[in-house]
């Protein structure tokens, strides 16, 4: 079955999910715990900044993590990366963690063994099969030079960099991988923060004495870099010609969206104290940047905010992905609702989400439903760039609690944080953030990573009361990770809850690939309906909740297992 034209697809994603029944006002919210299973998980971890007094700007920066499942065995396996110390200063020398899902709710750190024990001053990854050959490739960015390792099998990882053509040494944040052109292969978007060095560190100072760390208006912007994947194990830096070159960006995160519905993927990258840009997708290989027509790249007062990480989905049943994009202290989160003319308007301020964010300064954000009642939530991962800001702020922290919002229809939200148990209510140094089912219990757990501090594993305790069905997804034609792939469960014959398959999103990090949709307390679905990057359409039977479904791409499903249920 062919793609559907832009008013079709809208329609048939669009979902009223009190009339659906999967997550209506009548699904009773149910306990939820995160619990902080970090140590008792096995992961012995800690970010080194390599800070020693001189405050140089990316020891504000913290580092990412990813979920991925590195030898498809359908475990998510976890990732993170880690700086170092800076030259001439003595110390042990520190290494990313590449820790291996064991099944039990417990990791082994394999680092050493899959050849990533590599010295660098990192910042963040992006997780992805970018040759198809079925294993899951890692790409790390750093201040230093970037790096890409391909998964050789066998839990071995071989680094490719030079070969690929795909090592840009500018100041590197966030990056994702995305078939832009839909021709099957994987290409890389890498963004860049600022033209920073030791030898171009600037004196900044809060108090007019001690120095402090400087802000990113202290420095010259550098542009993303967008890689097209030439199907040969290489790729060609065709930023200019795309339209991406942009020399005046302070980019640090990027969200896969297809915000006009027209099937083709669509890039939001924000900026650090200069415009957001909304790039649409030309169908030719090039994007028009739409941000300030589209009212994303300022705020209300036309004023460009401190954006840090984002993520994009439809979180009102609208069919349409909207955005949330976590900003500076003093500023508030902003939540882009997408009205499906082309405008979105910042629903944050009406919101509980506004409010809660407008002392705090978030980095990871991302939208996930947490407690599975079919509306994606909101979290966010917070803390300070300054140690000294309570200094000259004494209203604002260095450490601070991560936000979580729970969707209750009607485009409301409300903070839920001190409701999850105490987990959430730690005040943190956090930059990263994602989100997975890393037990296969059927809800989604939480990984925050801190600056110059260790990671914290959230389990999700109770949210799998209620009913999910999760799917993960091979291509055949399209790329073979399936990334632009929308999954959308039908409920009654009527559009129920979906998701896309994307890489990027919150700060520095990547969350799982396969899809999540909470039911509430629906125990069935009438059918699945599965939109492959290349515009084809597959409509496939219904199924029985709490399962996770295996799709591919020309062949429907291929498989399926039950999730871990709690005794009722």
């Amino acid at each position: 079955m062919s793609g559907c034209a832009q008013p079709d697809r809208e329609a048939a994603a669009r979902h009223d999910v009190d009339a659906t029944g999967s997550a209506s006002s009548q699904v009773a919210g149910i306990p939820v715990t995160f619990v902080d299973v970090t140590e008792q998980a096995g992961i012995h971890f800690r970010h080194n900044s390599g800070a020693f007094g001189r405050k140089y700007l990316p020891e504000t920066m913290g580092s990412g993590a990813a979920f991925l499942d590195v030898d498809g065995d359908g475990w998510q396996d976890i990732f993170i990366v880690n700086s170092t110390n800076w030259p001439g200063q003595k110390g042990q020398p520190s290494y990313p963690a590449l820790y291996r899902n064991n099944g039990n709710g417990t990791f082994t750190d394999i680092t050493q063994a899959a050849g990533l024990r590599v010295e660098m001053y990192g910042l963040g990854v992006a997780a992805a099969d970018f040759d198809n050959d079925g294993l899951v490739d890692i790409y790390v960015t750093a201040l230093d030079g970037n790096h890409l390792f391909r998964n050789l099998g066998g839990l071995r990882f071989a680094d490719v960099t030079e070969r690929a053509g795909v090592g840009h040494r500018g100041f590197s944040t966030g990056a994702a991988w995305v078939d832009y052109d839909r021709d099957g292969r994987l290409d890389l978007v890498v963004l860049s923060y600022v033209q920073w060095s030791i030898e171009k560190d600037l004196f900044c100072t809060l108090d007019g004495v001690a120095k402090s760390y400087c802000t990113p208006e202290s420095y010259s912007g550098q542009s993303p870099v967008l890689y097209h994947n030439k199907g040969n194990g290489t790729f060609e830096n065709v930023t200019r010609e795309a339209g991406l070159y942009d020399a005046t960006a302070k980019a640090l995160g990027i969200a896969l969206i297809d915000f006009d519905n027209d099937g083709w993927i669509d890039l939001f990258i924000a900026n650090d104290t200069q415009p957001n840009r909304l790039y649409r997708n030309n169908h030719n290989g090039t994007f028009t940047d739409v941000g300030t027509t589209a009212g994303v790249a300022f705020n209300e007062a036309g004023v460009a905010r401190a954006g840090m990480g984002v993520d994009a989905a439809d979180y009102d049943g609208s069919g349409r992905q909207s955005l949330v994009i976590g900003n500076f202290s003093n500023e508030m989160m902003a939540l882009y609702t997408n009205e499906g003319t082309g405008v979105f308007i910042d629903e944050a301020p009406a919101t509980a989400i506004g409010r809660t964010s407008l002392l705090t300064l978030a980095f990871a954000t991302f939208f996930f439903d947490y407690d599975l009642d079919g509306r994606v939530d909101v979290f966010a991962a917070n803390g300070h760039v300054a140690d000294d800001v309570g200094r000259v702020q004494t209203n604002v922290t260095y450490a601070q609690p991560p936000h979580l919002f729970r969707n209750l229809g009607g485009r409301r939200f409300e903070d839920a944080g001190k409701s999850v148990g105490p987990a959430l209510q730690q005040a943190l140094v956090a930059r990263g953030a994602a989100y997975a089912d890393y037990d296969l219990d059927g809800d989604l757990d939480l990984l925050i990573t801190t600056n110059n501090g260790p990671p914290h594993l959230l389990r999700n305790d109770g949210a799998n009361r209620h009913n999910a069905l999760r799917v993960a997804v091979t291509g055949g034609t399209s790329n073979r990770d399936g990334i632009g792939t929308r999954i959308q469960v039908l409920i009654e014959g009527r559009p129920g809850p979906w998701g896309m398959v994307k890489t990027g999103s919150s700060y520095l990090s990547q969350s799982e690939l396969p899809v999540t949709l909470g039911l509430g307390d629906r125990r069935e679905v009438s059918a699945l309906r599965v939109t492959w990057p290349n515009g084809q359409v597959e409509d496939l039977p219904g199924q029985v909740a709490n399962q996770v479904i295996s799709v591919k791409e020309g062949a429907g499903i291929v498989g399926s297992r039950p999730l871990a249920r709690p005794t009722r």
